[in-house]
């Protein structure tokens, strides 16, 4: 293999601008995107049926009928939100291509994706885990608390490269 002298940048080839983008943060944002994809999908139209949600807000103090009646007006506005996070964390696999428009849709997608651990309440939890055993927290625990560490390096690979310059 003949070796080539690296050549300087010069005003015809000018330097690449700096990215908030490693390789590694890239195929960890690649990775996580597909994982959180697919467990997105699972909890949206899977996990969370209109059975879980009835039982969900049983045991949230709401009476059956009550239930009953506002379960499948929730299930609905539920799958949209869902359907918004399936795409987002779908476009998050463009990491790879190391776009800065990607970077932040991925911080914007996974900071709304990691409040779910604030904000899905204990009764969720407990119905998903009557309904379909301990499995039925899998999707929710990978994909909110999964968002919420993406987030983290995120933010990390952001400063670090605010720092470097």
């Amino acid at each position: 293999m003949v070796e080539r002298p690296i050549a300087p940048p010069t005003s015809t080839s000018p330097m690449r601008a700096p990215t908030v983008w490693t390789r590694r943060t890239q195929v960890f944002t690649f990775v996580c995107s597909v994982v959180f994809t697919i467990g997105t999908t699972v909890q949206t139209f899977v996990i969370v049926d209109l059975d879980t949600l009835e039982q969900m807000m049983r045991l949230a103090g709401v009476s059956a009928a009550e239930a009953t009646d506002s379960a499948p007006g929730f299930l609905a506005g539920f799958r949209v939100v869902g359907a918004l996070f399936i795409v987002g964390n779908a476009l998050g696999m463009l990491a790879l291509r190391g776009r800065t428009w990607v970077f932040w849709l991925v911080v914007v997608v996974n900071a709304g994706q990691a409040a779910g651990v604030f904000m899905v309440p204990t009764e969720m939890f407990e119905a998903a885990v009557d309904n379909f055993g301990w499995v039925g927290v899998l999707p929710s625990v990978v994909t909110d608390g999964g968002a919420l560490v993406l987030l983290a390096v995120l933010v990390v690979s952001f400063l670090r490269s605010r720092t470097r310059h």
